[in-house]
């Protein structure tokens, strides 16, 4: 099932894309207060537009936690310089930074431009608290692109990177989320992120040095993972600020991450 998030007049909801259009499921915060009773649902809701004339707002509740996983693929961390982490290495986005399909990025004052960082974004389906990695894997709900756009100067002038991470709409997602059961093996989809139509980003997700599951077995013995809740799962080598020269993108540039079995996410800076 591939499910998008739009804006009704009563509010957001969780719907559900059939080819062109949307089916609407429930209102959103219903839709996470138990996933799996709308996912197996018979029957959809009556009400169905095209999927172009929606307006989505991101695919999970305003209490949802980004948890972001940083240096996660080798040729990443080659790149940066670091040393490779002994566990994954989280850090936090916020809600309010979370952008959608077609989105404008504007670069914050004080940045010569904003970096790129595709991933797989992983959504959570249901309470998490100190699971095994064998039990993780059942609390995924779906699948979806991310765009962990990064202001290095403002990640880097510090040791805590947070500010950096959070700049205005700078977490774009999407364009649907693709339920794990239609997903396929998610260690082994092709991901391409394109600036200006230039491929700087081109690996398999089984690369990742923590897998899905460890990652959120490792989170669980901390924090309790809720449903909505995103896990970002780190971004492979092609990043701008290493390249050479450096390559920042500057408004009027245009970046898309792909994803095998889930699709295009586009973004547009101003």
């Amino acid at each position: 099932m591939r499910l998008v998030a739009y804006q009704s007049p009563n509010g957001p909801v969780m719907g559900r894309v059939d080819g062109d259009s949307v089916a609407r499921l429930c209102d959103l915060d219903v839709f996470y207060g138990d996933p799996g009773t709308f996912l197996n649902a018979q029957r959809l809701a009556e009400t169905e537009q095209p999927l172009a004339e929606v307006v989505q707002v991101p695919p999970v509740p305003k209490t949802s936690q980004i948890l972001c996983v940083g240096l996660n693929y080798a040729d990443h961390i080659t790149e940066t310089g670091k040393d490779r982490p002994e566990a994954p290495n989280i850090f936090a986005r916020w809600y309010t930074t979370l952008a959608c399909q077609d989105a404008e990025v504007p670069v914050p004052s004080g940045e010569p431009g904003l970096d790129w960082e595709g991933e797989l974004g992983v959504i959570i389906g249901q309470e998490l608290v100190d699971v095994s990695e064998d039990e993780a894997m059942a609390g995924v709900l779906g699948y979806t692109c991310f765009n962990d756009i990064s202001a290095r100067t403002y990640q880097h002038r510090t040791s805590q990177w947070a500010l950096g991470k959070n700049a205005r709409n700078s977490g774009p997602i999407g364009p649907a989320v693709v339920t794990a059961d239609e997903i396929g093996d998610p260690y082994s989809l092709r991901l391409e992120t394109r600036y200006n139509d230039r491929v700087v980003q081109s690996t398999s997700t089984n690369l990742m040095i923590f897998k899905i599951a460890e990652t959120i077995s490792y989170a669980s013995r901390c924090i309790t993972l809720r449903p909505g809740d995103i896990i970002a799962t780190g971004t492979p080598s092609g990043i701008g600020s290493r390249m050479v020269p450096p390559i920042l993108m500057t408004p009027g540039d245009r970046v898309e991450v792909e994803i095998e079995n889930i699709g295009v996410l586009r973004t547009r800076i101003v």
